[in-house]
């Protein structure tokens, strides 16, 4: 069963159809969506940089990762953890993002946005290893921003209806009770 089939029905409570049908929404407005903490720049180089991490080239709209980063930035709030190795999300988010763009500058000379995909991705990849170039990773351990960041959009790209359904996750259906099932089977609701 799909997200779609399932979001009128009874099995997901109040809460949870509200809390999807915002996510929905919020993909709807993704384009109008004005960055309450990063520099809009700086919120396009992010857009940009997930783009090439959560590529989504069959889906007219894509599922926005970014605009939840930034309102939880905005208000404060933590993600609940962070590696001892990493200054604050806040601090963490500026200073790796503006890493990314040394590491463009350094490699190619541009800025990262400027760069053809292939470009873009010797960049990620570069931050991924752990040594890329520019002063900022002398300060920031780069395999560190790099888990820290992709495990976030991570979250959010599994956050919404869209992935989970790709993924045949039905989990939100929260009313029913799990019926004990059989290896390998699935419940009426999961057909």
């Amino acid at each position: 069963m799909t997200f779609q089939e399932l979001l009128p029905t009874s099995h997901l409570s109040e809460a949870t159809r509200a809390e999807l049908t915002q996510r929905l929404a919020a993909t709807s407005q993704a384009a109008a969506y004005e960055p309450q903490f990063f520099a809009p720049e700086t919120y396009q180089l992010f857009v940009a940089v997930a783009a090439r991490l959560f590529p989504q080239p069959e889906r007219p709209v894509p599922i926005p990762l970014i605009a939840a980063v930034d309102k939880r930035l905005a208000e404060g709030q933590s993600d609940g953890w962070r590696y001892d190795a990493l200054p604050p999300d806040r601090e963490a988010y500026r200073l790796g993002l503006g890493g990314i763009e040394q590491i463009a500058q350094a490699l190619f000379q541009k800025n990262f946005e400027q760069l053809e995909p292939a470009q873009k991705d010797a960049v990620i990849e570069s931050l991924a290893s752990g040594n890329p170039p520019g002063e900022i990773w002398q300060s920031l351990k780069a395999t560190r921003f790099f888990e820290e960041m992709l495990a976030e959009l991570t979250e959010n790209y599994y956050a919404h209806p869209w992935a989970q359904d790709e993924i045949g996750y039905v989990g939100y259906a929260d009313l029913p009770s799990w019926v004990n099932i059989g290896l390998n089977q699935k419940d009426a609701r999961e057909q």
